[in-house]
Order: structure tokens, then C-alpha cells, then sequence
């Protein structure tokens, strides 16, 4: 489908960017050359009046990708994600994208709940709230069950959608490969990747199945955590185009008003939301990716409650061991131990001089460290690394692009409950701990206990596994029997040879 049909379509989307002020900015971004440049201009200029005026209080990039629809929405959304592609000042103004678009009908969203899940609506539910809220992929109703009267939260895709983001996916693909053709210095950013990327994320999103599987695997990891709550998926009502899960009651906690009205510490809830975001991503890998104040209340006993898992991320042990060790080297103002840290991982080349990466890494942390509480950023340590570690060699890898981001998100989050938090005396307690479980005595007889459990599985085919290893080592196969060259002629190769034979011949004549 990636053909010219898709020109029409990107016309549009080039006429918004301009007519909104939006192509500067990305061109901007994505380190456009001249020749892209001018090719933008001379193909959209004229088609401005196509263009979709937009809210003009809004600024130009999240302006225009909200007049464009659902698809675009949700790829400023998954850009804002990449500071690496699109640079630190698009992905905060891509970060307050809004993401509100008007509903579908009722109608619609029970028709769509009777044939998912094949029984009638009125045997579900009991009651049935008009939208609470209507983001680009889905919405969400308030309802309650039929047999418990239990209140629950529907989330539905909306009609349609997959067969309109397939479309736009297939002209972003088309958009991405032309500028890679127009501007080879934009291939430092992988645009086709990044489509790649965005069409994973999206395909992800539109199966609601994967999102409930998301939320039940991330309830059971954090159902230990005091003061913190994740709604519970209704897996006999949910499917691939419709979840239900119970209904979070709660004060958002982006109404700080609201929240001191209920009587809520709020210095404790941002200790708390910086702590169990640490918690997730150390101790257990996986972590809500999108904690934002629209994705986050507090119950009337003061727990935090997270839902809308639709992005999640996962790191590795390794990684995680690594990154802490990391993080507690910059806490003790280690920095020779945390240069060492990303060699021995592998993360900076070794050809790299580890005393001049210490020094680079001195130059990151003491101005942080200098600030006052109120300004110390462990979002800006982070990226600050990032910056120093791509100049020393280092491949960026997205799943810590996406934990960086995540760390913004939550800082801001923490800051607005409570502006003179500090980040490094809340971390502080959370890195130790998972140094110490990880790093230490107790981690390395863990890690033997696995190994010998994984070897023990494999104890009866020991015997037969040495017997095979020496009869190879004993009877080495016969070396392959060299091929006749014309069988590996292929016909281009052959047509060459008489092509070339019928030239000499009529020179011989």
C-alpha cells in the first residue's frame, strides 16, 4: 500500500504543519537539510487553504497533530517518548498534547460490548454512564454490574479505528522513506524505525487483551506495595476491542486543592510516587510508562491508584543491576566507579579512556549536586548521562530513553505535590536497598541457586550430551569435496561468458 496514493493524504498533513507554524519546528527537529527544506515548501506552500486550522492556543506541533486526528495524537504522543529523535524541546511540547476528542455514540459503544462479548447489554450492566473521558484509540464509560451492582470502568475502542490508523501508518511510512531519500542526514534517526516503532506501539494498544494482560501482570507485581492501588481487570468482560476493570474512586492528583480539602499529606504522596516509580522499574523491570497526573488518584485512605496501562516499560536484570550500581555511584560522587561501571557492562567502547569518561561524568554530576533540593533532577542527571555516553561511543537504547522520560513525568508529578522535595534523599533509600538484594552476597547465591536449577533440569541428558561432544571430537566430519565451478555459475553469470565469447569471436572476424 505504500505507493502514491499516499501523496494526497500527506499534502494535508504537510498543508496543517504549515498553515499552523508546525513545519519549522519539526524540520527543526529533525535536522532537516536544505533540499527537504525546499522540497516541503514547494510541494505544500500552495495547498496551505487544505490545511486544518486548529486550536491557536495551542502550540504549533501539538496544535497541528490534534486537527490531524487520532493517528497523528497518538504519534506525538509516542515522539514525545524519544527525546532522542525529536530533541529535548519538541518532546515537552509534544508531552501536553491533549488528548481529548469528542465521543463516539452510545449507541455505538453498546453495540460494540454486545458483540464482543456476546451477551446481551442489559444483562451486564445496570447502569451506563455517558463517556467520562475519549482519548484517540478508545473511551471510557462508567457502568455497573447487573449480577453485583460493583461499580467498573469500560474502556472500548472506538469504530474503526484500526483500518484508519493502518492507513495513516502506511502514509507515515511512505512520508519517512522520502525523507530519507531528500535529506541523508536525517537517516542518523532512523525515521523508518521510528515508524516501525510507532506501528508496535499502536498494533499494541488496539488489542485492549494486551492492556489487560499489562494491568493484571502490573497488580500482581506491586500488590505488596503499602499505599498503592491498581484496579482490577474483569477478565469474563473484557476482550480484544472492550476491557472492564474496577472503577478507581479518587481525587486527581494534579488538584492539589482538592487534595488538601480531603486532607491528604502531600509531601508524603510525592515521596511516595517518586519511591514506588523506583520501586517498579528497579525491583521488579516493568513500569507504568505514562505516569502523568491524568493517570494517577488518591483513594479517600490516601493510597495512590494508577490505570490506563496501555504504555508499559521493561528493563532487564542485568540492565537494572547496572543502572543501579550507576545511580548509586552518583549518589556517593563515585564517579570513577561509575565510569568503570559502563565499561565493564559494555556500554562505552573499550578503546575509550575510563579516566577521561570519569571526568566527563565529574562534569555531569557536581553542578546537580550543587543545587538546592528544589532543583536537584534525577530526570536531568539522567539525561545529561545520555548526552555524555552517546559522545563516548554509547548506542541509545529505547527502553532507557522511555525510563528517562517516565522520570521526568514522575518528577513533575512529585513537584507539583510538593516543590521542595528532594529527589536524591527520597532515591537514596530505594537504590540502596535494591543494591544491596541485587549486588551483594545474597543476590550472587540466588544467582547460583538459578544456575544449579537450570543445570539440574538438564542432569539426565548430561550422560548422552558428553557422549555426543567426544564422538564429534573424535570423528570430525570430512572436510566438504570441492564443487565444480560451472555448477555455481549462476545465468546471469553464464549469459556474461557467451555474451563476452560472441564479442571475441566478431573481433577475430
Amino acid at each position: 500500500m505504500r505507493g502514491p496514493h499516499n501523496i494526497i493524504r500527506l499534502i494535508r498533513t504537510g498543508a496543517t504543519l504549515e498553515r499552523t507554524g508546525a513545519m519549522k519546528v519539526v524540520l527543526d527537529a529533525f535536522d532537516a537539510g536544505p533540499l527537504l527544506r525546499i522540497t516541503f515548501r514547494t510541494l505544500v506552500w500552495p495547498f496551505q487553504w487544505l490545511g486544518y486550522k486548529g486550536d491557536v492556543t495551542v502550540p504549533p506541533a501539538p496544535r497541528a497533530l490534534t486537527a490531524l486526528g487520532p493517528a497523528y495524537i497518538k504519534f506525538g504522543q509516542v515522539l514525545s517518548t524519544r527525546p532522542d529523535v525529536v530533541g529535548d524541546e519538541l518532546a515537552v511540547q509534544l508531552r501536553v498534547l491533549q488528548d481529548k476528542l469528542p465521543p463516539f455514540a452510545m449507541r455505538d459503544a453498546k453495540a460494540e460490548i454486545q458483540r464482543e462479548l456476546g451477551v446481551s447489554f442489559d444483562k451486564l450492566f445496570s447502569s451506563f454512564s455517558e463517556p467520562v473521558a475519549a482519548a484517540s484509540l478508545a473511551q471510557v464509560h462508567k457502568a455497573h454490574l447487573a449480577d453485583t451492582g460493583e461499580a467498573v470502568a469500560v474502556k472500548i475502542l472506538r469504530p474503526g479505528i484500526e483500518r484508519a490508523f493502518r492507513k495513516d501508518i502506511d502514509a507515515f511510512y511512505f512520508a519517512a522513506r522520502a525523507i530519507e531519500i531528500l535529506s541523508p542526514a536525517s537517516r542518523r534517526l532512523r525515521p523508518m524505525e521510528v515508524i516501525t516503532h510507532f506501528e508496535g506501539v499502536v498494533m499494541g494498544e488496539l488489542d485492549l487483551r494486551l492492556e489487560s494482560s499489562a494491568a493484571a501482570e502490573f497488580a500482581a507485581n506491586t500488590e505488596g506495595d503499602a499505599g498503592f492501588q491498581v484496579p482490577h481487570i474483569r477478565w469474563h468482560l473484557s476482550s480484544r476491542r472492550v476491557m472492564t476493570l474496577d472503577w478507581a474512586e479518587g481525587t486527581n492528583i494534579g488538584i492539589n486543592d482538592a487534595l488538601d480539602a480531603a486532607g491528604h499529606d502531600r509531601r508524603a504522596l510525592a515521596t511516595r510516587v517518586l519511591q514506588l516509580f523506583l520501586n517498579h522499574a528497579l525491583r521488579d523491570g516493568y513500569f507504568h510508562g505514562d505516569m502523568h497526573q491524568g493517570n494517577l488518584k488518591v483513594a479517600s485512605n490516601g493510597d495512590i491508584i494508577a490505570y490506563d496501562f496501555g504504555i508499559m516499560g521493561r528493563i532487564d536484570e542485568y540492565t537494572r543491576r547496572v543502572y543501579a550500581e550507576i545511580l548509586f555511584g552518583f549518589i556517593r560522587k563515585d564517579y570513577q566507579r561509575v565510569a568503570e561501571v559502563h565499561f565493564e557492562a559494555g556500554y562505552v567502547p573499550s578503546n575509550r579512556d575510563v579516566d577521561e569518561f570519569a571526568r566527563a561524568l565529574r562534569a555531569v554530576g557536581e553542578p546537580i549536586f550543587g543545587m538546592d533540593a528544589s532543583r536537584i533532577s534525577m530526570a536531568r542527571l539522567l539525561s545529561y548521562l545520555f548526552e555524555v555516553t552517546e559522545r563516548f561511543g554509547m548506542e541509545t537504547r529505547t527502553e532507557l530513553i522511555l525510563l528517562q522520560r517516565t522520570m521526568v513525568v514522575v518528577e513533575g508529578v512529585a513537584r507539583s505535590l510538593d516543590p521542595h522535595t528532594n529527589i536524591w534523599q527520597v532515591a537514596k533509600p530505594v537504590v540502596e536497598d535494591y543494591i544491596k538484594d541485587s549486588i551483594g552476597p545474597k543476590a550472587l547465591l540466588r544467582d547460583l541457586t538459578k544456575t544449579a536449577r537450570i543445570l539440574a533440569r538438564f542432569g539426565p541428558q548430561l550422560p548422552r550430551l558428553a557422549e555426543d561432544a567426544l564422538i564429534r571430537l573424535n570423528n570430525p566430519p570430512p572436510e566438504p569435496k570441492p564443487q565444480r565451478r560451472i555448477a555455481r555459475l549462476s545465468w546471469m553469470s553464464l549469459g556474461g561468458v557467451l555474451v563476452g565469447g560472441a564479442v571475441w569471436i566478431s573481433n577475430l572476424l
